[in-house]
């Protein structure tokens, strides 16, 4: 039986976590203003996409009491946080729920693809006019100090591609790109860091018992190289839990053999508990080196899933509500923010929307929200704004 912990909420440390360090604002939930005054210029992000849109039934909002077509074969188990379950495919993170601020309730309102939820969770806004938002990384570059010899922002597990539209993906400088050095103003990636000189660190080199902790999986190799990099002063770290959908078995779960074949029972038997130990050696990870604190994980998908189970034992898309994860920062642990009606159908209280994700990522980081960038003549872009999570 897992130990119990008194449910926090937002409402109950209330909104002044939202500290103004410096005259930038910046998120740090229930830290004094010193403490978070201290770390400004040593913090990092570690975005961890959850490419395809997990199903929040299925991972981190299950419905236990629903009819069966809705909750499906998959057990829920409690967290340490009373009243809070998680599937039973994160055992890791259900025992350690007290160190996370649960998110229930994001959501978005454009077309229901992967593309269109990409550009809000990587970028806080849409393609318009032709012009394409940056991904939050290389707006980073553009505007934080290089520490040392580490690049600001990395990617991490590829470019994503196959995902079905041949549409922007929010994954490179959009309207920030250099005229005719396009490739130059994208996220720097493990190879391209080797070819600068860059040193960069080899999973493969470890001791057996730290591939055991973290997984010999992709997840694994993904998350412990993320931690050295923040190790090094890289600033942003974005993750590609995967970098192609068609015909893989990743989060778009819709159960189809030729496009999308993974399935409700993947998340069971592979995905999930592959994630759970995966970014649970993570946390233990930034917490031994003493990066825990300084440290902000970000974890979601582009879109939730439908409450509904289809015929082939997936569940296709739903951008009404889903559910994400943060951890470390400074934040106030066990913390859930928002929830879904009791089918996960619809949002039931605080709805946030994707967009922002990146706004809450520049802020930690330090930009002030009021920062501008001027592309050209009558175009700027700005720090995506945060605001269901301030009110």
């Amino acid at each position: 039986m897992p130990k119990k912990k008194q449910q926090r909420s937002l409402d109950s440390v209330s909104r002044r976590g939202f500290l103004a360090v410096g005259g930038v604002g910046i998120v740090g939930f229930s830290l004094g203003e010193s403490r978070a005054a201290a770390r400004t210029n040593s913090r990092a992000v570690i975005q961890i996409v959850m490419n395809g849109g997990p199903s929040h039934l299925d991972t981190f909002d299950p419905k236990p009491d629903a009819p069966r077509e809705i909750r499906g074969p998959i057990r829920s188990i409690e967290t340490v946080i009373p009243g809070v379950r998680f599937a039973e495919s994160l055992p890791k993170l259900a025992q350690r729920a007290d160190e996370l601020v649960i998110l229930k309730s994001l959501y978005h309102d454009a077309s229901p693809i992967h593309e269109s939820g990409l550009q809000l969770l990587l970028t806080g806004s849409l393609v318009k006019n032709g012009l394409r938002p940056p991904n939050i990384g290389v707006a980073m570059s553009r505007l934080l100090e290089r520490k040392k010899q580490a690049p600001i922002a990395v990617r991490l597990g590829g470019t994503l591609s196959a995902t079905g539209v041949n549409a922007y993906r929010g994954n490179s400088a959009g309207m920030l790109e250099t005229p005719g050095e396009e490739d130059e103003d994208d996220l720097p990636t493990l190879s391209s860091l080797q070819d600068s000189g860059f040193s960069t660190p080899d999973f493969a080199s470890l001791s057996a018992k730290v591939k055991r902790n973290y997984g010999e999986t992709r997840f694994g190799e993904l998350f412990w190289t993320a931690a050295r990099l923040v190790e090094s002063g890289v600033r942003y770290v974005e993750i590609n839990t995967f970098n192609k959908l068609e015909g893989e078995v990743t989060w778009d779960a819709h159960g189809c053999s030729k496009t999308a074949p993974g399935t409700i029972f993947d998340y069971r038997d592979t995905l999930g508990p592959q994630f759970d130990q995966g970014v649970s050696a993570l946390f233990d990870d930034l917490q031994a080196s003493g990066l825990w604190d300084q440290t902000l994980v970000v974890s979601t998908g582009e879109m939730g899933r439908t409450p509904r189970i289809n015929e082939n034992n997936g569940r296709d898309h739903w951008p009404d509500v889903w559910s994400g994860l943060l951890a470390g920062g400074g934040l106030e642990g066990g913390q859930v923010i928002g929830a879904s009606d009791a089918n996960g159908e619809s949002i039931q209280d605080h709805p946030i929307h994707v967009s922002e994700i990146p706004g809450l990522i520049g802020s930690y980081l330090g930009v002030d929200p009021a920062t501008e960038i001027q592309v050209r003549e009558g175009v700027t872009w700005s720090l995506p704004k945060v605001a269901a999570l301030l009110s």
